[in-house]
């Protein structure tokens, strides 16, 4: 007597079997039109076949999640990103014996019957009613294959994941249902391929062909019988039968498969006995997912990439739309990273400073004119452990950067001169420049309302020697502070503000530049070394500026292009005001603070610099088809760099051309190796003191019209205390030849 509820009558699950044996005896089943809905089965408990007609007709697939594959600029493989292990191959790609051996294992009878196995399914709804709950189960291959599609959809979500995998009734009867669908639109050796594709192998493997990978590192085409038996039973528990953790219970499990392979004819005893004697060869591949695993220290470049893809908005209206489509995978992603200019700049930070220095450095390397990167890494790895670092130096915090960028000193002075020219000052600008000054009483903003030193702020030059006058050409290679806080007291800070936006330059936290002196003369705030070599790739691009890019096409596992983003280029300054700052800080590496990073072969410029206490040295140079930065300093900004060993060389006191200066030549020099050295446009910018001399040497009468002595010589009344003209003439600024 079969068992019955205390309330009377038979329970869910007897009812289901009694009506499913109705249900086979009148075909029902078979037509693929009929099942009960019960509340036990997790439907809507209607006591009727409608109640299956309810289930939504169409399983949805969603595409398969695939690893991704980033590449260089010349197709070189720079890391593989996945969130789950996968690479979808045909079933020509699949070894016969694996085949064979899944179907034997999992579902012998698979060629034989439609969606359902009827013996199965009334054999098992059988020992379950007797058993009162669900025991057995009769799933064929092609149901199981439903079910890892819901698994898939379910993604890393744990709920998502128990409801696609719990063992109930309704979860058979949605299987059911789909399974008939999938039989009548797929046919037996599409269903084969893609459970072959879809299922869990273990060890992080997706798919037979990242398990053959992981297991035997090669092909699935080209697994052995014992392999694919070795596999085939890893299926029903990866844990449990896992070979690299078990050998002998796996072992046990693949000589069950192979004698089934036998019971039902695929393969002879003798094979089977044979494979069966066979020892587990592992050839074990360790799983290479995610930017850690990049080549050429280019982790951070990987990382940059991705976040590039989940914030622009070119990816996908929201960032979880943007999210999907990352995790979802099967990309080919060609990168703009040049593999000559990345592993130039390892080399060269591996040269100049340890991975265990006290300091770290960092290095990003950009193209004038197209804002590709081309190289970006850093002396402390990609990585989780000691003297590692998952924080990006080159960016900004938004794109895995340092929460505020690096204070970046001295380098920020062009930007100053940049503004002061685009205003109409003279090249031969001079000022008195003492050694040591007050900074202006008041300063000129955006906003109409001055900068006020209240707090009667003083600064002073490098050196007590450094005294002025100066003009602009000798402040610039010198970098004397006081010269160019005297040249933001005339212009004032607005013409910066409005050039650092226009080049690109934000703070590190993404934010505007703060309208205050020190920040916009002296580099007192922090900025990332990426804007800063786009902003001086400006200069190379003769006043245009690109925005970076890192990502030159994407194509998806279907051979489909996606729209990638594009460098949007427009006019930051004229071309004399770019050729005029590319022939002053051409003095810079010429005979100025900068000549330990001056090119030989090559026309270069740059700009050194150096922070309070000296937390942070840079040098940011560039020649004509190629810009670089370099910061040297603490990540946590708590280190001064005086007596202090940087790979292995000892130094009194770090400037920015001593130590950032070298690496930038070292990484610059190997990245444009066998690359055209094409000359800047330079321009005749006049020595102020020698012009004045040769007056006096011609003897002639001055007269009212007559050239200055100084070109260009502007002594402010209320020097000390500053003032608010702007500056607003344009003399100098649209082309033509200085005075």
């Amino acid at each position: 007597m079969p068992k019955k509820r205390s309330g009377g009558g038979l329970t869910g699950t007897q009812q289901a079997a009694k009506f499913l044996g109705v249900s086979v005896l009148s075909g029902a089943v078979l037509a693929g039109i009929a099942l009960p809905a019960f509340g036990v089965l997790g439907l809507a408990a209607k006591g009727t076949v409608e109640g299956f007609d309810t289930i939504p007709a169409n399983l949805k697939t969603p595409p398969l999640s695939q690893r991704t594959t980033i590449l260089d600029s010349e197709g070189g493989q720079i890391a593989t990103v996945y969130s789950r292990d996968r690479t979808v191959v045909p079933l020509k790609e699949i070894s016969p014996s694996m085949q064979k051996a899944i179907v034997a294992i999992e579902d012998a009878r698979f060629y034989e019957h439609g969606a359902i196995d009827l013996k199965g399914v009334l054999r098992a709804l059988n020992k379950n009613a007797q058993t009162g709950g669900v025991s057995e189960g009769a799933s064929t291959l092609t149901q199981q294959y439903v079910k890892n599609v819901f698994v898939e959809e379910a993604g890393d979500d744990p709920d998502k994941v128990a409801q696609a995998t719990q063992q109930t009734l309704g979860r058979k009867v949605r299987e059911l249902k789909y399974a008939i669908q999938v039989e009548e639109e797929l046919g037996k050796k599409k269903i084969l391929e893609n459970y072959l594709n879809i299922t869990f192998f273990g060890q992080q493997a997706y798919g037979v062909e990242a398990a053959s990978q992981r297991y035997f590192s090669k092909h699935a085409k080209d697994l052995k019988l014992e392999e694919a038996a070795l596999l085939a039973g890893v299926v029903q528990s990866p844990s449990r039968f896992d070979p690299l953790n078990d050998s002998e219970e796996a072992t046990k499990r693949r000589n069950i498969v192979l004698q089934r392979m036998a019971d039902v004819g695929d393969i002879s005893q003798a094979e089977a006995n044979r494979a069966q004697a066979a020892p587990i060869e592992l050839k074990v591949s360790k799983p290479k997912n995610g930017c850690i695993t990049a080549v050429d220290g280019a982790g951070f470049f990987c990382d940059y990439v991705r976040q590039v893809f989940l914030t622009d908005p070119v990816f996908g209206k929201t960032r979880e739309d943007r999210v999907k489509v990352w995790d979802q995978g099967g990309l080919t992603i060609k990168t703009t990273l040049d593999p000559q200019a990345q592993k130039a700049a390892q080399q060269s930070m591996k040269n100049h400073v340890y991975q265990t220095d006290k300091v770290a450095t960092a290095v990003t390397l950009v193209q004038p004119g197209t804002g590709k990167i081309v190289a970006m890494g850093q002396s402390k790895p990609y990585g989780f452990g000691k003297n590692e670092t998952q924080i990006n130096y080159s960016v900004n915090k938004g794109m895995g950067g340092s929460n505020y960028g690096f204070p970046v000193g001295s380098t920020f002075k062009p930007f100053v001169a940049t503004a002061a020219l685009e205003q109409g000052k003279p090249p031969t600008q001079v000022y008195p420049s003492p050694y040591k000054m007050p900074y202006p009483q008041s300063v000129s903003s955006c906003s109409g309302k001055p900068w006020v030193n209240t707090d009667g702020a003083v600064l002073e030059n490098e050196n007590t020697s450094e005294v002025g006058p100066y003009a602009l050409k000798e402040a610039m290679a010198k970098s004397v502070n006081t010269y160019f806080v005297q040249m933001i007291s005339e212009i004032g800070m607005c013409p910066i503000l409005e050039t650092a936006d226009k080049l690109g330059v934000v703070q590190g936290s993404g934010k505007r530049l703060p309208e205050v002196p020190s920040a916009l003369t002296l580099g007192s705030t922090g900025i990332a070394p990426l804007n800063m070599a786009g902003a001086y790739a400006t200069f190379a691009n003769r006043g245009t500026y690109c925005t970076p890019t890192a990502i030159e096409s994407i194509t998806t596992a279907d051979g489909k292009s996606l729209t990638v983003p594009q460098t949007q280029c427009a006019r930051a300054m004229s071309e004399k005001t770019a050729d005029t700052i590319n022939t002053l800080l051409r003095g810079v590496v010429d005979s100025g603070t900068g000549r330990q990073a001056g090119l030989q072969s090559r026309d270069s410029a740059g700009k050194t610099g150096t922070t309070d206490e000296r937390r942070n040295a840079w040098f940011v140079g560039y020649t004509p088809n190629m810009s670089g930065a370099v910061w040297v300093g603490s990540a946590s900004q708590q280190v001064k760099m005086e007596n202090i060993t940087i790979g292995g060389q000892y130094h009194p006191k770090v400037f920015g051309g001593g130590v950032p200066g070298p690496i930038w030549k070292d990484a610059m020099t190997g990245a444009l190796a066998g690359q055209p050295a094409p000359p800047f446009n330079s321009v005749h910018i006049p020595d102020a003191q020698k012009d004045k001399d040769k007056e006096k040497d011609k003897g002639k009468p001055r007269k009212p019209g007559d050239v200055e002595p100084w070109p260009g010589i502007s002594i402010p009344p209320d020097l000390i205390g500053g003032g608010n003209n702007r500056g607003q003439g344009n003399g100098g600024a649209n082309g033509g030849t200085w005075p």
